[in-house]
């Protein structure tokens, strides 16, 4: 097997697997039939996206080379979306 063939592979695997567990994350809550934990879960997605960008924001000040470490690392939480 080439390598390139392999990185598209453990690509594909992995990509599966953050959407089955994305998916289960979303639908938990309705599964259990608890309408509040949805919208308290859906109400955590922004307040979680504003503390990563806060820690950023503390990490660009307080070290020198995490700007050069951000522009090489693209994504943050989830590979080839955010």
């Amino acid at each position: 097997m080439s390598g390139k063939l392999f990185a598209q592979a453990i690509t594909k695997v992995i990509s599966g697997v953050l959407l089955v567990g994305f998916l289960l994350f979303l639908s938990m809550p309705l599964v259990l039939g608890s309408v509040i934990s949805f919208a308290i879960m859906l109400l955590n997605i922004p307040i979680i996206a504003k503390r990563i960008r806060n820690e950023e924001q503390v990490l660009e000040e307080g070290f020198e080379g995490y700007s050069d470490y951000k522009k090489r690392v693209r994504y943050k939480v989830i590979p080839l979306i955010w």
